[in-house]
C-alpha cells in the first residue's frame, strides 16, 4: 500500500470514519496492491466457512436481542430487589448488588454499553443516596459495564471461539473461575469501603428474601436452564441462542407484561438489530483485512522479531497483557478479536499457551481496556449517561483498574484456573457449536501459516521412529515403522490394518517405478 494512503485511511479513522469503511478500504488496497489480484480478493474469507458460513453467526443476533428486551422490562427493577434481599445485609452489601446484577446483564449485552444504562442508571441515584462516595459509585457502575464477559453466554466469547477455532462450550467453562475471581476481587473491595466509612445495611429477612426470589423466578431459571441445556447436551450452542431469545420474550411479554407486544416490541428488535448490523460490519470488513495479513504471513513476521528478545511463556504473556491493554483502549472487543486473534494464536501455540487460557487471557485485557483512560470507550458512555466529566471518570476507575489488574495477573500465570474445567470434557468430544459431526475445534494451519505448512512428525515420533496405532486403528499392538520411508525398497505392510495381504510399496515416494496395489474392493470400501 502506498504511503499516501496509509496517511490518508490514518487521517480519516481520527476525524471519525466509521470502522468498518477503515477495514474495507485497507483490505482492498492491500489485496489490490498483489500482482493478479482483483480488490474483490478480500471477499474470499468473508463468504465462507470462516464467517458467512458458520453456524454460530446467528447466536448474535439472538443473545444480543435478548439483553436489549431484559434491559427494556422490569427485569432490572427484579433483579436488584432480589440481590439486595439477599446480599444487603453485608458490608458494601448496594455495590456488592451493584457488581451481580451488572455482570448478569453483561454477558448477554456483551459490554456494549447497556449494562451502564439499565444497571448503572437505576443504582447509581441508590449508591449516592446511601452516602457511598460519587467517585467510588462512577467508577463501579463503569466497571460494571464490562464485568460479564467471562460468563456465558458472552457474545464476544461466542466470537472468538469462531475466530480461534476452539469449541465454544469449553471457552464458556475456562471463563467461569477467572469470572468469578475478577467478581470477588471487586467484591472484597467494595466490603471493605463499606466497612470504612459505615454504610447502611438491610438486616436479612427471610421472607423477603424468598418473597423478591420468587417474583423474579423466571430470570432467575433463565441462566440454569441455558447452561444445563447445553452441558446436558440437549441444546447446542446456536439452539440455546433460540431457546434463550424465545424464552425471555415469551416471559417478558406474555407473563410480566413489562414489554408491549404492539408498542414496544418493534422499538427493541429495531434498536438490537441496529447493534447487530455494526457488529456483523464490523466483522466482515476486518476478517478481509485478517485475510491479507495472514496471506502476507504477518504473524511469522512478528514470531521471528520476538523470538531475539522474548524467550520464554512468562516473558511472551507479560508482553501479551500490556499489548492487548493499549488494543481494548483503541478498539471495539469484536474487531479486536478479528483483526488480533489470528495473529496472536500462532505465536502463543509457539511458546506452548493453551488455547482456552489464551482465550480468557484475551478477553480479560480487553475488559480492562474498556475502562483504560484515555479512550476506554466505557468512560465515555458513563460521561454522557451522568453528565460527568471526563476527567472524573478517569479518576473513579483507577482503584477497579487496579484490582482486575490484580486479577488478571493470577488469572494469567496459573493457567489451571482457566483449563482446569475444559480438561474435565473429553478432548474427543464431537464440537456441539455446529451441526456437522467433525470436529470444528481444530486449527487450520493453513489458515496460519500459508499453503506450503507441513506437520513436523517428531512430535509424533518416539525416540525409535514409531507411532503407536493402538486405538486409533483399531489393533492392538501394530506400529508404523517410519525408517521404512527412508529406504531404497522397504515397504509397509498393511495386514493389521486392512485384513488382507496388499502391500504399500513406497519407492515411488522416493524416485522407484513401484505401484501401489490394492484390492480393488477395498480400495471403494468406504472408511
Amino acid at each position: 500500500m502506498d504511503t499516501i494512503w496509509i496517511v490518508l485511511l490514518t487521517v480519516l479513522a481520527v476525524l471519525g470514519a466509521p470502522l468498518f469503511a477503515i477495514f474495507g478500504a485497507a483490505s482492498m488496497l492491500l489485496f489490490g496492491a498483489l500482482p493478479d489480484t482483483s480488490i474483490t480478493g478480500t471477499a474470499n474469507d468473508v463468504f465462507s466457512e470462516k464467517f458467512a458460513d458458520s453456524p454460530l453467526l446467528v447466536t448474535i443476533p439472538l443473545f444480543t436481542f435478548a439483553g436489549y428486551l431484559l434491559a427494556e422490562s422490569g427485569t432490572p427493577q427484579r433483579l436488584v430487589k432480589v440481590s439486595r434481599a439477599w446480599l444487603g445485609w453485608m458490608p458494601g452489601g448496594l455495590a456488592i448488588v451493584c457488581l451481580v446484577a451488572s455482570a448478569f446483564f453483561t454477558t448477554f449485552t456483551g459490554g456494549s454499553g447497556i449494562t451502564i444504562v439499565a444497571i448503572g442508571g437505576l443504582l447509581y441515584p441508590a449508591l449516592v443516596a446511601d452516602k457511598y462516595e460519587e467517585n467510588f459509585s462512577l467508577g463501579l457502575v463503569t466497571t460494571g459495564g464490562s464485568l460479564g464477559l467471562l460468563f456465558p453466554p458472552s457474545v464476544p466469547m461466542i466470537i472468538y471461539g469462531v475466530v480461534a477455532g476452539i469449541m465454544i462450550e469449553k471457552l464458556f467453562l475456562a471463563g467461569l473461575i477467572p469470572g468469578i475471581i475478577t467478581v470477588a476481587a471487586l467484591a472484597i473491595y467494595s466490603s471493605a469501603t463499606g466497612i470504612k466509612h459505615k454504610m447502611p445495611r438491610t438486616s436479612f429477612d427471610v421472607r423477603e428474601a424468598f418473597t423478591t426470589l420468587w417474583e423474579a423466578k423466571w430470570e432467575a431459571l433463565l441462566p440454569i436452564a441455558l447452561l444445563g441445556g447445553m452441558y446436558s447436551g440437549l441444546l447446542r450452542i446456536h439452539e440455546a441462542a433460540a431457546f434463550t431469545a424465545i424464552y425471555t420474550l415469551v416471559i417478558e411479554v406474555w407473563i410480566y407484561r413489562d414489554v408491549s407486544f404492539r408498542g414496544d416490541l418493534s422499538r427493541i428488535i429495531r434498536e438490537s438489530m441496529t447493534l447487530v448490523g455494526a457488529i456483523l460490519a464490523i466483522l466482515a470488513t476486518a476478517i478481509g483485512f485478517t485475510a491479507f495479513l495472514i496471506q502476507a504471513r504477518v504473524p511469522m513476521m512478528i514470531l521471528d522479531a520476538m523470538e531475539g528478545f522474548i524467550t520464554s511463556q512468562v516473558m511472551f504473556l507479560i508482553a501479551l497483557n500490556f499489548f492487548l491493554i493499549g488494543v481494548g483502549m483503541l478498539m471495539d472487543i469484536f474487531s479486536a478479536i478479528v483483526v488480533v486473534v489470528p495473529l496472536i494464536i500462532p505465536i502463543a501455540l509457539r511458546f506452548g499457551v493453551d488455547p482456552y487460557h489464551l482465550g480468557i487471557v484475551f478477553l480479560l485485557n480487553l475488559e480492562i481496556g474498556y475502562m483504560t483512560p484515555p479512550v476506554g470507550l466505557n468512560l465515555f458512555i458513563s460521561s454522557f449517561r451522568f453528565n460527568k466529566p471526563i476527567t472524573q471518570l478517569y479518576r473513579s476507575v483507577l482503584p477497579f483498574i487496579g484490582l482486575l489488574g490484580l486479577a488478571l495477573i493470577i488469572v494469567t500465570y496459573i493457567p489451571s484456573l482457566s483449563t482446569w474445567l475444559p480438561s474435565l470434557v473429553e478432548s474427543s468430544a464431537v464440537d456441539l457449536s455446529s451441526g456437522d459431526d467433525d470436529m470444528d475445534g481444530e486449527y487450520d494451519l493453513d489458515s496460519l501459516e500459508g499453503d506450503d505448512d507441513t506437520f513436523d512428525l517428531d512430535s509424533l515420533e518416539g525416540d525409535d521412529g514409531e507411532v503407536d496405532l493402538d486405538g486409533s486403528l483399531g489393533g492392538d499392538d501394530e506400529e508404523l515403522d517410519l525408517d521404512a520411508l527412508e529406504g531404497d525398497d522397504e515397504e509397509l505392510d498393511l495386514d493389521s490394518l486392512e485384513g488382507g495381504d496388499d502391500e504399500l510399496e513406497l519407492d515411488t515416494l522416493e524416485g522407484d517405478e513401484d505401484e501401489l496395489e490394492l484390492d480393488a474392493d477395498e480400495a471403494r470400501a468406504p472408511p
